[in-house]
């Protein structure tokens, strides 16, 4: 089914709370997308901050006469301007990661589909091993083995994400081989890569494309959690979670803005792509789009 953009707002014009959180999603990436231009201060230009305003609560007022929203950090840095900096690098690398695994979920799937025998059996039996494992496991022992990076973490969200993505776009293939289309194509001789690519390929995609927005959140997430535990972004490139986990030790002292706003953003996020996700669900399934 093709993508209606009226069908997509009358979906949304009907859910309330869905239009809530889905003109949340169109804030949070228009601050992602415009942060550098709307920002008080670049929060990690170490010449913009200024000890004095460090651990400041939320609605008070600067050294040099600015007011920050919603407090600073033990750094001086606006914490806004550091939740949105946050927010562009865990989008960035929760993005990528899940364009990644994409890509070889579609590769391995299809390829398994279309030839079976051994090679589904070989690409499958890894990605069962892949999916036994908790994805948060697998990232953790990864980046504990190769270190701190965003090239590193990137490249262990895919490890633990692409088998999800293989095993949805096989069983589409398999289904879709069974059809008339597919029986044409292989009489008519055409190209193993057109019968591929040209024809079971584009009639896979709508499942992925939900898959896809759904592992998006959870790839945002996963990041967090690794980044919150000291084992993902360094310093230099804090994400949502380091921003979580640099104001954990300071609730207990009743500095709680530091962790509990940047915890609301991400909550917030996460909530708005999953929510944004269950909707094209609907919109792209004729059975479920009444």
């Amino acid at each position: 089914m093709k993508f209606n953009i009226i069908n997509f707002l009358k979906i949304y014009s009907e859910d309330k709370l869905a239009l809530f959180f889905f003109i949340n999603l169109i804030i949070i990436l228009g601050l992602v997308i415009f942060g550098p231009l709307i920002t008080l201060q670049n929060p990690y230009d170490l010449s913009q901050l200024n000890i004095l305003d460090s651990l400041l609560p939320p609605l008070s007022q600067a050294y040099e006469n600015n007011y920050f929203l919603l407090g600073t950090d033990d750094q001086g840095r606006d914490l806004l301007s550091a939740i949105i900096y946050g927010l562009r690098i865990s989008l960035y690398v929760g993005s990528l990661s899940v364009i990644i695994s994409l890509i070889v979920g579609i590769i391995l799937g299809v390829v398994s589909a279309y030839f079976g025998g051994f090679v589904d059996n070989f690409i499958m039996r890894v990605a069962d091993m892949v999916l036994a494992m908790p994805s948060f496991l697998i990232a953790l022992v990864l980046l504990s083995i190769l270190g701190r990076g965003l090239e590193n973490v990137v490249f262990a969200l895919v490890m633990s994400q692409w088998a999800t993505f293989a095993r949805v776009i096989r069983s589409s293939a398999l289904s879709e081989k069974e059809k008339d289309y597919f029986y044409s194509a292989r009489c008519l001789c055409l190209p193993q890569s057109r019968i591929i690519f040209g024809h079971l390929l584009p009639n896979c995609l709508p499942p992925i494309i939900v898959l896809s927005t759904i592992n998006l959140a959870f790839a945002i997430t996963l990041e967090a959690s690794l980044s919150f535990l000291g084992v993902g972004l360094p310093i230099t490139e804090p994400s949502i979670g380091l921003i979580i986990s640099n104001g954990y030790e300071y609730i207990i002292v009743g500095k709680y803005w530091m962790s509990l706003y940047p915890g609301l953003f991400l909550l917030i996020t996460v909530v708005s792509i999953n929510i944004f996700s269950d909707r094209l669900r609907i919109l792209l399934n004729p059975r479920l789009n009444i």
